[in-house]
């Protein structure tokens, strides 16, 4: 199952009924930050397990130059390109915490912008003007699960958002002006899709918590959409996950797969750069394949077909 709160989020686990206290704080990002979106399709970087621990591997939209471009003792999660396509945030987990790192599209000179010792980060990704990266922290001297935001060289950390039960999975809006994320009520499989305006205020709930949304979604390149997982933790026996759309303002939902049964589920990457398609991980029984499709849920098509190799935390880049 995809970014769950037991798998994928070890924090939450320490800190789910947590009353979060803190003041919101402005990102400082221009009002007029643009996203260089729509681009050209690059490839695509996703995680997926070596057996000894998770790694990050790009491949071409069409299936060619699979290709591991991290080697790291622990976990590596969550990567999200940048604008330019030129690097990938992603998040480390070891026994020691998570911090954030960044690295180059080929995998050299990775940095780490959030040493663990400052305990824990994750979710990291872009913002539209490349600027600034969005991330989730955990505090464990305060049980606090927030938003926060950092420049890309890790310096100028501030927390943004922070509701009673935590938050996790910020995404920004193409225009700059918009965040999306997903909240949690505290029970569970109590998970929603959010909006708020980039300084943490005018915050509006687009699902209710028993959608159980995945954590990972993503904003259409114009803005207009939102994509998400339902039914993440599986929490109705023999539920299938299905992926779906959601206007900004929480209109407009609309399923793109409809699977039943749980043996066969789909959980989503993201949008294309040029936002003609979808890429998507399909789980069918018990086999996984990287699969892409248009945003009406048409033209389904394997990238890597299935077997026994499972693609994780996906994102598709621009052509850098």
């Amino acid at each position: 199952m995809e970014l769950t709160a037991t798998q994928a989020h070890p924090p939450r686990r320490t800190a789910l009924l947590a009353a979060l206290t803190g003041t919101l704080a402005t990102l400082a990002l221009a009002p007029s930050a643009l996203a260089t979106f729509p681009a050209r399709n690059g490839p695509i970087v996703f995680g997926a397990d070596t057996g000894s621990g998770s790694q990050l591997y790009t491949v071409r939209p069409n299936g060619h130059e699979l290709r591991q471009i991290a080697h790291v003792d622990g976990d590596a999660v969550f990567p999200d390109w940048s604008p330019d396509g030129r690097r990938i945030v992603f998040a480390l987990e070891t026994e020691d915490g998570s911090s954030i790192e960044l690295l180059n599209a080929d995998g050299s000179h990775m940095t780490d912008l959030t040493p663990r010792s400052s305990c824990c980060a994750s979710q990291p990704s872009f913002t539209p003007d490349g600027m600034r990266i969005v991330f989730e922290r955990f505090i464990p001297e305060t049980e606090d699960i927030a938003i926060w935001s950092m420049r890309v060289d890790g310096s100028d950390q501030r927390r943004v958002l922070g509701p009673p039960n935590g938050a996790t999975d910020p995404n920004v809006s193409p225009n700059g002006r918009k965040l999306s994320y997903v909240g949690y009520n505290g029970l569970e499989f109590g998970q929603a899709l959010f909006t708020a305006d980039i300084d943490g205020s005018n915050v509006m709930q687009l699902t209710p918590y028993s959608f159980d949304v995945a954590v990972k979604q993503d904003w259409a390149p114009d803005g207009r959409h939102l994509v998400f997982t339902d039914n993440a933790d599986f929490p109705h026996p023999g539920a299938s996950a299905n992926i779906a759309t959601i206007r900004p303002e929480g209109t407009g939902l609309r399923y793109l797969t409809h699977y039943q049964g749980g043996d066969v589920s789909a959980f989503v990457g993201g949008y294309s750069p040029n936002g003609r398609s979808i890429v998507f991980r399909l789980e069918d029984h018990g086999s996984y394949g990287l699969y892409k499709m248009r945003p009406d849920g048409s033209h389904l098509m394997p990238i890597l077909g299935l077997s026994s190799f499972r693609p994780r935390y996906i994102d598709w880049g621009p052509r850098g």
